[in-house]
């Protein structure tokens, strides 16, 4: 998830435009991502998601990072926490309305690679209250944003996090930093 240095995901309205990406990061990530079989996103980033990768590999002018990406997006399991949507004549796609913590353990019980989060910040934080989250991928940008959409909302209790080797800096500025939840000294 991209991060701004005070902790924001996005402007106050949403805006993402501060958001730096390039061929190194978009490289790196779909390495990372290549090797994760289930994409979990709220409704608002799924759809967006839906809107544009389907096809996105297929437009005249596609970059080598579209047509990569939109292979993986057809292939991988798709679950969208959403009280609002139904599944109905949604292929590879799960729709978790409620019971999340039940949900979300029995798709960490199954066989099957890392389960990742893209974008969702409604999402996360529902995550992050019922302690359902095993790590954090983040991209730091190098901006202030002094307000706007924070990743780290209604904390109840301390996560304890360990930072994990693989940190990177970009040539653009980003710092890349993977944490794992320590979850023997967590509630």
């Amino acid at each position: 998830m991209h991060i701004s240095l005070d902790g924001f995901v996005a402007g106050p309205n949403g805006e993402m435009n501060w958001i730096k990406v390039d061929e190194e990061i978009f490289d790196h990530v779909g390495k990372r991502i290549s090797k994760g079989d289930t994409a979990l996103y709220g409704r608002v980033t799924y759809q967006m998601m839906e809107n544009y990768w389907p096809t996105a590999g297929d437009q005249p002018g596609a970059t080598r990072h579209d047509i990569e990406h939109s292979k993986w997006y057809a292939n991988v399991h798709k679950v969208v926490l959403s009280k609002t949507m139904n599944g109905a004549g949604m292929t590879n796609t799960k729709i978790i309305g409620d019971h999340l913590s039940d949900s979300i353990n029995e798709i960490k019980q199954q066989p099957g690679e890392e389960i990742l989060l893209f974008g969702s910040p409604t999402a996360t934080h529902a995550l992050i209250q019922q302690n359902l989250i095993d790590g954090y991928w983040l991209f730091v940008n190098p901006i202030i944003l002094g307000r706007g959409i924070p990743l780290f909302a209604d904390i109840k209790d301390k996560i304890k996090l360990k930072l994990l080797p693989a940190t990177r800096q970009f040539a653009c500025g980003v710092t890349e930093l993977n944490y794992a939840v320590d979850k023997s000294r967590n509630p």
